[in-house]
Parts: structure tokens; C-alpha cells; sequence
């Protein structure tokens, strides 16, 4: 065999096939280095594309969903002090929710929740006490929240003291909430809505407590004077005054006629057993002596003052202890619970007759002696002459 066909048996004849091949793969490799780079470029910029659109609708469902859940969670409020005026009133018993309500329904407030978070952020939810209110309308809730303060409440603190009429009292309840004095005449007939003591008649006078209420322009005649029955019958109970009525042999009404009497004759606190005393002790003389009672005078004639003339001991008044016997048919005054312990606890004592001889200083003197008490009267006189 010769060397040929031994090159040709070991392949020696495609030696410069290997390197054609291999020219040949490098430029099929080029191409394919290009097409990578093609693909590589598409698919960048198919990715790029992608995130575009992701970033996109996530930011447009981000958006939308943040909106979505801020109305959600972050309830619909104004902005600002607000405008205008509001007259905003709390009722007894309402809860903040209730409130709240009431503040959305008066365009003071943009929504319960925006209210109920921002009573609840100032730490005063506790402190909402019924009244009346000055408001604004479109108020930010934050605003809203300190203005119902107790302390800005429209609501009047009216003092009725011992003593009174329903006159007089009928008087500062119309001047404290510019309700004429005829809506308070007429509330007091209304002895049902007033629940008064089925031993009062029908009759108010002597059943509006003195006291300290609340008052507003929108307060009713017929809630305020209820009120005060209410507080009546508190001190009623608190002085046993129908048990105490029976210890003394009388009838609740009498007791607090007595009362009321006590409460008009009494220059001062300490008198006020004493005077009670004096008019048990007439009463339960034999025969009954006449009260003879300037203020039971007075009060059937609707004067004011503390001396009957001889003109005013003529009158036909029932109320007329001059010249009737016996109390008159009810209450004078509305006296408060000192003349009512007085009365049903007289102090010991024989006395028949008081004169307050001083009314400057309250100063009263008891005695059981007709000609002590003449004497008791000029004096009076001469310290009503005096000044």
C-alpha cells in the first residue's frame, strides 16, 4: 500500500476540509451572534414594554384603589371654621352617634363617622351634655368638636329663690327665655303634664321648687315647670313630708300652706320654728284663734309688701285670715325645704304673736302677751317710720 492510500484510509485528504468547515462556521456563527443580538434587543424591548404596561395598570388600579380604599377608611369631611350660624341642640340621653346624626341632618358637619372619629381623637366623647349650641354650617369635624363644649352652652342658669309666686316666677321664666309669661299662666293648668301631688289640687302654687334649672330659649313651659314639680317631690321625700304631715295632725297641702306662710313671715332661718309654732298654737286653741296674717292678706289681694292696711283687712279674699279662721285654701308662696322642716318640727314654745321689728336685719320677736305684742308693733312702726 502506498502512501496515498494510506492518507486516503487515515483521512489525510480532509485536512483542508476541517478548515473549510471551520471558515465556513465562523461566519454561521457571526450570523448567529447577530440574530442573538436581534433576538436579544427584541427582547428587551419586549420586557421593557411589558414593565410599561405592569407599571402602568398598577398605577392605574394603585390609583383607583387608593382612592377606593381612602373613601373607605378616611370618611368624607369638610374643611375650615365653616359659615354662618346653626342653632344645634342636644337632647337628654343622646348618644355621640345620635349627635352626629343630628350635626349630618343640620349641614354642620360632612358625615356621621368624620364626627365620631374626631369627638373620639379629642378625647370627649364623655363629655357631650344636653344644651343648645352654636354651630356652623360645613364645618370641619376637628372645628366642630370644640364648640359643644359645656362651658358654650346657650343655656341660662336661673336661680329661683324661696318665697316666690307663681307670679314672680312665671316672670324670670319668661325674661330668661323670652317666652311670654301667658304660655307659663296657661302650662301651669295642665296639672297632668305636671304631675303634680295628687294632694295639690290642681293648684301649682307651692309646688315650683325653689331652686337652681337650666334654662334655654328653647326650654318649653310645661318641661320647666314639670322640672320644678319633679324637684318638689324630692325635697318631699327627703323631709318625710306625708309621714311628717300625719305626726303633726294635718294634711300634706295644710303642711305646706303652713310652710309657705312660714317662708313669707320669717325674718331669718333661725325664726322659722318659732313661727310655725305660733300658728299650731292658734290653731289648736279653744276656741281657734284667727291667724291674722298679713301675708295670707296681701296674697289674696296680688299686692307685694309685708303690712296690711285697715282697707286691705276689709277684703272678701278667702285669703283673708283677719277675717276668716282657720289657713287659707293653699299655699302663699313656694317655700323651700327649711320652712318645710320647720313646719313639720315647730320648736317648743307657748308663743301666740310675732312681730318682725327690724326687716333691714330680720329681726322677729315672739311673746305670748297681747300687750307685749302692741308694744312689739310700735316698734315696728317707729323703725318703718325711721327708714
Amino acid at each position: 500500500m502506498n502512501d496515498l492510500d494510506l492518507d486516503s484510509l487515515l483521512g489525510a485528504e480532509d485536512d483542508e476540509g476541517p478548515r473549510r468547515r471551520s471558515r465556513g462556521s465562523r461566519s454561521a456563527q457571526r450570523r448567529s451572534k447577530k440574530r442573538q443580538r436581534r433576538q436579544r434587543r427584541k427582547g428587551f424591548v419586549a420586557f421593557f414594554v411589558a414593565i410599561v404596561i405592569i407599571v402602568g395598570v398598577l398605577g392605574v388600579g394603585g390609583y383607583y384603589g387608593y382612592n377606593w380604599i381612602r373613601g373607605v377608611t378616611i370618611p368624607k369631611d369638610y374643611t375650615g371654621q365653616g359659615s354662618g350660624e346653626v342653632l344645634v341642640e342636644i337632647k337628654e340621653g343622646q348618644s355621640a352617634t345620635d349627635i352626629a346624626q343630628t350635626l349630618v341632618d343640620q349641614g354642620v358637619v360632612a358625615s356621621e363617622r368624620a364626627f365620631i372619629n374626631a369627638i373620639g381623637a379629642a378625647g370627649k366623647s364623655a363629655s357631650l351634655q344636653p344644651g343648645e349650641y352654636k354651630l356652623r354650617k360645613g364645618m370641619a369635624a376637628a372645628n366642630a368638636v370644640p364648640l359643644l363644649d359645656p362651658k358654650r352652652r346657650l343655656q341660662t342658669t336661673l336661680t329661683v329663690r324661696e318665697g316666690l309666686r307663681l307670679s314672680q316666677i312665671f316672670q324670670q321664666l319668661s325674661t330668661a327665655t323670652g317666652k311670654p309669661v301667658r304660655d307659663f299662666e296657661k302650662a301651669a293648668k295642665d296639672a297632668e303634664a305636671l304631675d303634680l301631688p295628687s294632694y295639690a289640687k290642681k293648684r301649682l302654687e307651692g309646688f315650683a321648687f325653689p331652686a337652681t334649672y337650666e334654662v334655654s330659649p328653647k326650654s318649653a313651659p310645661e318641661d320647666l315647670l314639670a322640672a320644678m314639680v319633679e324637684r318638689y317631690k324630692k325635697a318631699a321625700d327627703d323631709v318625710g313630708l306625708v309621714a311628717g304631715a300625719r305626726r303633726v295632725g294635718h294634711t300634706p297641702l295644710e303642711v305646706l300652706t303652713i310652710a309657705s306662710i312660714v317662708q313669707a313671715e320669717s325674718g331669718s332661718k333661725r325664726d322659722m320654728p318659732k313661727v310655725a309654732r305660733v300658728i299650731y298654737n292658734r290653731l289648736q286653741r279653744t276656741p281657734p284663734m284667727l291667724l291674722q296674717m298679713d301675708s295670707t292678706v296681701m296674697y289674696g289681694l296680688n299686692k307685694f309688701g309685708v303690712s296690711a292696711t285697715h282697707a286691705d283687712l276689709k277684703s272678701k279674699s278667702p285669703y283673708n285670715t283677719y277675717a276668716r279662721p282657720g289657713l287659707p285654701p293653699g299655699p302663699i308662696t313656694n317655700p323651700g325645704e327649711d320652712a318645710i322642716k320647720a313646719t313639720l318640727k315647730p320648736a317648743d314654745g307657748p308663743w301666740l304673736f310675732f312681730v318682725t321689728t327690724d326687716t333691714k336685719r330680720g329681726i322677729t320677736k315672739f311673746t305670748d302677751s297681747q300687750e307685749e305684742h302692741d308694744r312689739f308693733v310700735q316698734e315696728f312702726n317707729r323703725n318703718q317710720a325711721g327708714g
